[in-house]
């Protein structure tokens, strides 16, 4: 995953031909918040350096979707697993939250956090199962959906289900939106 540098910024902004004053002026920022970032001088907050890549965008007239962003393999777990094939699938992907998925409808989430706080309240707790324990489903959106509102919903959400017919199809997390504006696309 590889977040632009403020060389990479302040390249892409003049390779645009914008000033400081513009680009802040579209991101809805300071022009000094402009000028601190592309000297390293402060470390901007996902947010802003997502929307500072959305003028960008908008000046490359490339929109960019959640379709363009997601994964389309997206590691689940269903509702009547137990706790323990949930921890297992997590620990084996890595990942510290999955979506609770039926028959392709998102219908809740686990999390390690999730778990740890069941520790205490649920008798043998490995072999529960995960509708037992789950938190509310991720976030949904189409594959239409633009970048602001994924930025948007990952401020208050480790990932944003992505949805046809009510269906997954796929994922966006914040690794993934991260990897984007790193990329500079």
């Amino acid at each position: 995953m590889e977040v632009p540098t403020p060389e990479d910024l302040r390249e892409k902004r003049n390779e645009l031909g914008l000033t400081q004053s513009e680009l802040a002026d579209e991101a809805g920022v300071s022009q000094p918040l402009i000028a601190r970032i592309e000297n390293g001088d402060v470390d901007p907050r996902l947010s802003t350096v997502t929307r500072i890549v959305e003028v960008f965008e908008g000046h490359e007239e490339r929109r960019v979707t959640a379709e363009d962003l997601m994964s389309e393999e997206v590691i689940s777990v269903s509702p009547d697993d137990t706790v323990r094939a949930a921890v297992d699938r997590m620990q084996e992907s890595q990942f510290s939250q999955l979506p609770v998925v039926d028959d392709d409808i998102p219908v809740g989430s686990m999390t390690d956090s999730i778990v740890a706080r069941a520790r205490g309240e649920v008798d043998d707790l490995p072999d529960a199962d995960v509708e037992d324990i789950m938190g509310e489903s991720f976030p949904t959106v189409s594959p239409e959906e633009d970048l602001s509102t994924l930025s948007r919903l990952l401020d208050h959400s480790s990932a944003v289900l992505v949805t046809e017919r009510g269906r997954v199809v796929g994922i966006v997390s914040e690794a993934d939106l991260a990897a984007h504006v790193g990329s500079g696309s």
